[in-house]
């Protein structure tokens, strides 16, 4: 995105805002002319007192305290307009900047699985906070010193032409000089900074990952190798930035010297013109205001287009993550799907992750209402990718899913996905309370569904001995928790949901043997008239199953009953016998 482009960019972020965005312009339209004024005031005045010895003295008094009111109204309005553009702008920016934060994480949060595989959260966040603070201070900027600079260089600074064409060819020379510098020195060094901002976010993915895994780093005792990747990378950032800064920097200093050698010009030239007739006093005076005027103006632009192009790769960056589409379509308008009966289906459906090899080839089953189907297979078959399907974690490339008979692409994914309850093999916590982490299950739920749900899920009494008992924070992913905690808190949190169909990743992985016949306990009544997934490793976990679907490399290669299964000798009886080999325990499943 080009450095114009992208500017225009971020100043339209203000759309929400308009009319007081166009307000705040206007207004720095007007400060403009008030500024440029002073130094025309400043001249009259000066000419003023050049012609008072032909002038009688009343006349030269009157005129100059005329100009005067006139200069004192200029500078006492553009004060008062300055502070209410200030405050209005200071306003308009901070709320904007939340807002790009709001839309940036809310946008992010519904990016498919695939982005965030791909992406670090910690880069995520730090594109965020870098995206939003810089598209602050742009628009902070544009409405206190940019625009207004724009006008006098673009507007103001020709009208000169009108009071001296030549000493105005002067100023419109050094406006000239400033803007091919910096043209070169953005053509030179765009990349380089890009360069930057790239390590910029390799930083801060770095740090994520090992402050997300510090008991990794202090139990294997990486400190110090994880703190020299930090000092590596950042080695590899200022070996990148110290070029950039260094173009810059003989910016500033050909400008500043640009700037005094047009202050001299315009003095040497005036007092030439003034010896030949074609300038007064009061006109040279007037172009050294116009001068001092625009070489601060100048080196303000300087510092905007500088600080602007330090900050538009991390702006871009920014933009990258909010034109990212996500690959699961979810139309605004499309009806929400009642809640269902539970009938569900996959027909012919064919799946591979972007880039990779296929993961699911022509599945086809059936599920009714109320019935407990059970995916089984190795690790890699696809057992997992056929229940994100489900959820629309991912669209096939072939085939479809229904349930009910509707198409799930055909209804909202929020409504969809709110009659799934899951629980995941790796049991996902906030870092909040145990109440907010159950009313993520439904956020209505009464203090008694909540307790009526951590009882059936054997949580309940565990939560009671806790410092605020339900208040009580569960620690960064339940980081204080045991896996088996984790997992009854996720079992309580389907449970609240009261989801008509029911996906069970593992549920009781993390249990012990005297928990888990607890838990079967309620998983057997959550599951009671729900349509109900189980894909299940230890295999005396689905016995009870109305369907077992046995899959290997991405088929179907068998489905049935446990006992008709186990009678066929095929792929799922040997299985069994290698987890009877390995003692895992399928006594019950062989009895």
């Amino acid at each position: 995105m080009g450095f114009l482009r992208l500017y225009l960019r971020v100043l339209g972020e203000l759309a929400p805002e308009r009319w007081l965005a166009i307000a705040l312009a206007a207004a720095n339209v007007l400060l403009a002319g008030l500024v440029f004024l002073e130094p025309v005031l400043f001249g009259r005045v000066v000419d003023m007192l050049a012609r008072s010895e032909a002038m009688p003295a009343e006349a030269v008094w009157s005129g100059t305290l005329a100009l005067l009111a006139v200069w004192a109204a200029v500078g006492i309005g553009g004060i008062v307009a300055n502070i209410l553009v200030a405050r209005e702008a200071d306003r308009l920016a901070h709320r904007n900047r939340l807002a790009a934060m709001a839309r940036y994480f809310q946008h992010v949060l519904g990016l498919p699985l695939s982005f965030h595989g791909d992406t670090h959260s910690g880069r995520l966040l730090k594109v965020m906070l870098s995206g939003a603070d810089n598209m602050f201070w742009v628009w902070l900027g544009f409405f206190r010193d940019h625009l207004s600079t724009f006008v006098i260089a673009l507007v103001l600074l020709p009208l000169t032409l009108l009071l001296n064409w030549r000493l105005a060819l002067l100023l419109i020379v050094l406006a000239l000089s400033f803007a091919i510098g910096a043209a070169v020195v953005i053509r030179r060094t765009h990349e380089g900074q890009r360069s930057v901002e790239s390590h910029h976010a390799a930083l801060a993915a770095t740090a994520g990952d090992a402050l997300a895994n510090v008991m990794l780093v202090q139990s294997f005792v990486r400190l110090s190798a994880e703190a020299r990747l930090f000092q590596d990378g950042i080695r590899r950032l200022l070996e990148a930035q110290f070029p950039v800064l260094d173009w810059w920097a003989l910016l500033t200093v050909l400008t500043r010297a640009a700037s005094t050698l047009t202050v001299i010009a315009i003095f040497l030239l005036g007092t030439a013109l003034h010896l030949q007739g074609h300038a007064s006093v009061g006109e040279i005076v007037t172009f050294m205001g116009f001068a001092t005027l625009l070489i601060g103006r100048l080196e303000q632009a300087m510092g905007f287009v500088s600080t602007m192009f330090l900050q538009a790769p991390a702006i871009a960056l920014y933009f990258e993550v909010m034109d990212t589409q996500s690959t699961v379509a979810d139309p605004p308008g499309l009806p929400a799907m009642p809640r269902p009966r539970g009938a569900v289906a996959f027909e012919h459906v064919s799946f591979a992750y972007p880039g990779g090899p296929p993961v699911l080839s022509d599945v086809s089953f059936e599920a009714a209402p109320g019935q407990t189907v059970a995916l089984v297979g190795e690790t890699g078959a696809g057992k997992s990718t056929t229940m994100a399907l489900l959820q629309r974690l991912w669209d096939p490339q072939s085939g479809r899913v229904t349930i009910d008979g509707i198409d799930i692409r055909s209804v909202s994914l929020d409504s969809l996905r709110s009659h799934i309850g899951v629980v995941f093999q790796e049991n996902l916590l906030f870092n909040r309370s145990f109440r907010e982490n159950l009313l993520v299950g439904r956020a209505d739920a009464t203090d008694a569904e909540l307790e009526q749900a951590c009882r059936l899920a054997q949580v309940h009494d565990f939560i009671l001995r806790q410092p605020q008992g339900y208040d009580t924070r569960v620690g960064e992913r339940g980081a204080s928790l045991s896996g088996g905690q984790r997992q009854r808190l996720a079992i309580a949190r389907a449970l609240i949901k009261d989801p008509p169909i029911l996906i069970l990743d593992e549920a009781t992985s993390a249990l012990d043997a005297a928990t888990e016949a607890k838990v079967q306990l309620a998983l057997r009544a959550l599951m009671a008239g729900r349509t109900t997934f189980v894909i299940a490793h230890r295999l005396s976990t689905v016995r009870e199953a109305d369907l077992i679907l046995v899959f290997a490399e991405g088929r179907i290669v068998e489905r049935g009953s446990y006992d008709e299964l186990v009678a066929r000798g095929g792929a799922f009886a040997q299985l069994v016998a290698t987890q009877l080999a390995a003692g895992a325990p399928v006594r019950e499943a062989v009895d």
